[in-house]
């Protein structure tokens, strides 16, 4: 799979330890440098800051997309390729994912786990067969990754559908996971019984 364009799903903080802006800058940079346009909420703070910064620097392509309430706050990053205003989060998650061919979360709070575990689910439900993955930073999605598997175990979650999520603790590696990957065509439903 050719990956055009890639969404990056970030924390608006920088975090408490400075691996993280480093793993966004890296990631930015690797995004430019194989010619793939980075789409992210057109922060300029925190992690999507970096990001966008990092990528713009090394001559990527990078698309913001942001609500005008963010905007309104002043928190919009000016100095982006494009950046497209848009009503509200809805509108936002939307517009980012029909511009994005693959998904990536760096760490982040809260917005960031519900905008991946969102476009998971979306894929799990086939409306859309785009791979999605984690960057695995200072090993902060492990104890995530640990429950996943018990989802698995406990017989709510597919396997296939929990290899949906490839897991890389370089931008490199994650992009090569994510363009090798190849959608699942299982249903949802672990156990579908009639009534």
């Amino acid at each position: 799979m050719t990956l055009r364009s890639i969404c990056v799903f970030c924390g608006a903080s920088p975090g408490a330890k400075p691996i993280y802006r480093e793993a966004a800058a890296l990631l930015g940079h690797t995004l430019a440098e194989r010619g793939i346009t980075l789409v992210y909420g057109g922060g300029a703070v925190g992690l999507m800051g970096t990001v966008a910064d990092a990528a713009l620097a090394a001559g990527g392509e990078v698309i913001g997309v942001i609500p005008q309430s963010l905007m309104d706050a002043e928190i919009g990053h000016k100095g982006l390729t494009r950046l497209e205003v848009v009503d509200g989060m809805h509108a936002r998650k939307a517009r980012m994912a029909e511009l994005s061919d693959a998904f990536i979360a760096l760490p982040g709070g809260l917005g960031t786990l519900e905008e991946l575990f969102e476009v998971w689910t979306w894929g799990q439900l086939g409306y859309h067969s785009k791979p999605l993955g984690l960057l695995e930073v200072n090993s902060f999605y492990d104890k995530l990754t640990d429950f996943l598997d018990h989802l698995v175990e406990e017989r709510f979650v597919r396997d296939q559908h929990r290899g949906m999520l490839q897991v890389g603790g370089h931008p490199a590696t994650l992009l090569d996971r994510l363009e090798a990957w190849r959608p699942s065509s299982a249903p949802k439903w672990v156990d579908r019984k009639p009534h």
